[in-house]
């Protein structure tokens, strides 16, 4: 053999030690297999995480960049911003009604129809991320028809929007007192118009709102704005036959504070036919989920958050 050639050293049989080229970055935290269990990674409870690609030449590690998911909100912090939330909504849509009364009209139906939009966008901004900011019982029950919502928490939700409807229909009553009509949802025309009428405006609503709250395709960042904006059209179509509820808590808080049950049982069922309908209806027409969205588990309050 000739001296000139050195035998080439093979190489180590360990594994090669994390930072090394060729070397996986984080072997200390990959799921090893340890006596036949495989213990997690902790970056499993990272909801994003990404690693650049790194040069050799600049002999430095790669930026990386893990962000952990919010903790969940408990249930009474959610029964709590949806009590408020819903609270803003009824004394902001009744108020602007029964100011219109007082007035003789200088609000018109073009104002009574914005300001309700705008209490929705405010709330859903402010609220959505804790609650999902619901407001209406009809929401609640869609979206746990729809398997976006627990069953379980249903008649807290549903107790939370009655009581801060209650409370916001006697608190305008003790500041506006006698004038209290104008801040009732009656129909003005036949039962079967308004119930046809309150039907098509719901289901409107829980269209756009199954659309931007459980869809991870829509824009969600736009939610308020766009459930905002449903509202205000809704008000403008139906507003002057029906006074546009869409929300059973709408009638039912200001017509107990005034004593006026005319066509109330209307606003009770059709709000909630039609945003069931409405729910399913998008459920049926919006684009198959994506491989890493259909293993994806449902969250227990899809709305307004993803």
């Amino acid at each position: 053999m000739d001296n000139n050639n050195e035998e080439i050293p093979s190489a180590p049989s360990t594994p090669a030690t994390p930072g090394t080229p060729g070397a996986p970055l984080f072997g200390g935290l990959r799921g090893e297999r340890s006596g036949g269990a495989i213990r997690k990674s902790l970056l499993k409870s990272c909801k994003c995480f990404s690693v650049e690609e790194w040069t050799l030449e600049e002999g430095r590690l790669p930026p990386v960049s893990c962000s952990l998911p919010p903790p969940p909100a408990s249930l009474a912090r959610k029964v709590g911003a949806e009590f408020i939330g819903t609270l803003i909504l009824i004394f902001a849509g009744t108020a602007t009604a029964i100011v219109n009364q007082k007035t003789q009209g200088t609000e018109t139906l073009i104002g009574l129809a914005a300001s309700t939009g705008l209490a929705v966008m405010i709330v859903i901004l402010s609220t959505g991320h804790i609650s999902g900011a619901h407001l209406n019982p009809s929401v609640t029950i869609a979206f746990a028809a729809l398997k976006h919502f627990p069953w379980k928490h249903v008649p807290v939700y549903i107790g939370a929007q009655v009581m801060a409807s209650m409370s916001a229909a006697f608190a305008l009553k003790g500041i506006f007192h006698p004038i209290m009509g104008g801040g009732v949802t009656v129909p003005s025309g036949g039962y079967g118009e308004a119930f046809a009428l309150e039907f098509i405006i719901s289901f409107n609503l829980m269209f756009v709102v199954t659309a931007v709250a459980t869809d991870t395709r829509a824009v969600g960042e736009l939610a308020g704005i766009a459930v905002g904006a449903t509202v205000m059209l809704n008000i403008l179509i139906a507003g002057q036959s029906t006074g546009a509820s869409m929300n059973p808590v709408r009638t039912l808080g200001p017509a107990i504070a005034a004593n006026n049950y005319k066509g109330i049982w209307i606003y009770l069922t059709a709000p909630i036919l039609g945003a069931l309908c409405g729910a399913g209806t998008y459920s049926a027409v919006k684009l198959p989920e994506e491989d890493g969205d259909a293993h994806e588990k449902p969250s227990e309050s899809r709305s307004f958050r993803r």
